[in-house]
């Protein structure tokens, strides 16, 4: 392994990405994978780092989202030549959160890739690269045949959280809300759906984002402020006045909270996944939730089955137009305009390819 690997390196926010060769190992460490990136998707995650609003390790090689090959392999099961995708995260395996709490994205040696400095271990730990080393605790799993890897690649990411987010549904759930219309609200009504959700709402800010709930089975509701108390009584008159069963926060603001205890009947369920950075102060009273029994669940990333979840729910699901939701990629070296493109919000996700 001789070679070298071409990444597009991040130094900090305000300063462009430097195009740079970065050493492949000469030899893998047991259980590590070398893959060759096929296509990566832009995350906002990476965009609240590249603003500065997330920090991170620099200078580093961002990005987590994505698809490769096997190009080397040390561990046992995982063959060269495979089409693979990737947790995230490596967990250890043992610790508490692994061992006892089923939480291994929650490990006290966790390893997020995109999020690594470059001195860390071999550097190839992010997807904004042509290769990214996988460390043992990272589970590798096969991608079915005919997925293509436009709708593989947000899947270790989005996919297998709204996997996560919505593994335990309150009994009965005949009526969700989904706050929030990027990839995981899309997302989240699709697999609603599939698990028999009759009728399940998705309120969005954006007329954009807005026009893609309805081909996924799900009902728009305009969030806008002005709109929202027509929006709310079109949802209260769907349920009887009852309210609905399940609502999912993945709007990332505190400010829908509010709206979403208002709208769930007594003895329903909230889940919170969006709401992952600090500005996120609650305007909730404890009275609110007690008095209608609320069940409030925050999920935060996903342990490996929800990812092997994921890909079986793609698979089982060639009729969704996921197509259209992600961009047809850009060249790596374009990555600075692939996170402008990005900025406009005319894909879900961008893609790149090396």
């Amino acid at each position: 392994m001789s070679r070298a690997a071409q990444a597009m390196v991040f130094r900090g926010p305000g300063t462009p990405f430097e195009a740079a060769e970065l050493p492949l190992p000469s030899r893998l460490a047991p259980g590590e994978v070398l893959v060759r990136i096929r296509l990566a998707t832009l995350c906002g995650s990476d965009l609240h780092t590249l603003d500065g609003r997330r920090h991170g390790p620099t200078p580093c090689v961002l990005g987590h989202e994505a698809v490769g090959t096997v190009e080397a392999s040390a561990r046992p099961g995982v063959e060269v030549g495979a089409r693979v995708t990737w947790t995230l995260a490596d967990s250890c395996g043992s610790c508490p959160a692994c061992a006892e709490w089923d939480l291994p994205q929650k490990c006290a040696s966790l390893f997020k890739y995109g999020h690594a400095g470059l001195g860390d271990g071999s550097g190839l730990n992010g997807c904004y690269a042509s290769h990214i080393v996988l460390r043992p605790g990272t589970a590798v799993l096969a991608v079915p045949g005919g997925l293509a890897d436009g709708r593989v690649a947000p899947a270790n990411c989005a996919l297998a959280t709204i996997a996560c987010a919505l593994e335990h549904l309150p009994r009965p759930c005949r009526v969700a809300l989904v706050q929030g219309g990027g990839l995981l609200g899309i997302y989240a009504v699709a697999w609603l759906r599939a698990k028999g959700v009759e009728t399940v709402f998705c309120a969005a800010l954006s007329p954009e984002r807005l026009s893609a709930v309805e081909p996924f089975g799900g009902i728009p509701l305009p969030a806008a402020p002005g709109a929202w108390p027509a929006s709310k009584a079109r949802l209260m008159a769907a349920t009887g006045g009852k309210g609905a069963d399940l609502a999912l926060e993945v709007a990332g603001s505190s400010a829908v909270v509010p709206e979403g205890v208002a709208c769930l009947r007594p003895g329903a369920t909230y889940v919170w996944a969006g709401m992952v950075h600090p500005e996120t102060r609650l305007e909730l009273t404890g009275e609110a939730v007690i008095r209608r029994c609320l069940t409030v669940r925050g999920h935060h990333n996903y342990a490996p089955r929800h990812l092997a979840e994921s890909l079986a729910f793609l698979a089982r699901h060639p009729e969704l137009p996921l197509d259209r939701l992600v961009s047809p990629p850009l060249p790596l070296a374009s990555l600075a305009e692939a996170f402008e493109l990005t900025r406009t919000r005319r894909w879900q996700r961008v893609a790149v390819a090396p």
